[in-house]
């Protein structure tokens, strides 16, 4: 079971991002401030919940949290920032969000840029370790599924149904032979990643 707490006695944001490894659509990254000694054995990781579970869990976490924010960046801030400075600028802008003020941030991964007047811990693999950054994996990632689900109906030959714009053989084939559309990562150079899958 994961943690409840880092501190077990400040208001923690959780926080953490979705899709930062795809070719095309926004990052997503999701603040969420859970109840203390909160307690949840169903939370984890997202990527080690199956979609239905995510979305359950999703609705969840909404009635449960204490606040959350859930924010976007496209592809062109992406393209304009990189990947790592949206991402982070992602968290930033979704802990800005929220309307209660946490004592703590929790961080998943190993960078961030520090907030005026709130502390942050960076925890390595933090989605598997602390409720707080959990919850924030699942509504990252279900608030992005769910937009790159409805764009998949504009461009239904790249399988954004299926793969969420990350690269896989159907994506892929799909940009060799029609190319970009308006919402790839254009600085991710394909080209070069293609030499290295096929």
């Amino acid at each position: 079971m994961l943690k409840p707490s880092y501190t077990n006695t400040l208001t923690e944001a959780g926080c953490d991002e979705a899709g930062r490894g795809c070719l095309a659509g926004p990052v997503y990254a999701a603040a969420v401030i859970l109840p203390l000694n909160y307690e949840n054995e169903l939370l984890n990781d997202s990527k080690k919940l199956s979609e239905k579970h995510r979305n359950s869990l999703k609705e969840i976490i909404i009635r449960d949290a204490l606040d959350w924010a859930v924010i976007s960046l496209d592809n062109d801030y992406i393209d304009e920032y990189n990947i790592l400075n949206a991402s982070i600028e992602a968290m930033r802008r979704a802990v800005m969000q929220l309307t209660v003020r946490p004592q703590l941030l929790l961080i998943d991964g190993n960078r961030f840029k520090p907030m005026e007047n709130i502390p942050h811990q960076c925890i390595v693999r933090g989605d598997a370790t602390y409720m707080s950054i959990a919850a924030a994996s699942i509504l990252a990632k279900t608030f992005r599924d769910a937009y790159m689900l409805g764009i998949h109906n504009e461009y239904p030959d790249y399988g954004w149904d299926k793969n969420k714009g990350y690269p896989t053989p159907i994506h892929i084939k799909a940009y060799k032979e029609l190319g970009l559309t308006p919402y790839h990562r254009k600085t991710f150079r394909l080209n070069e990643q293609l030499k290295l899958r096929f």
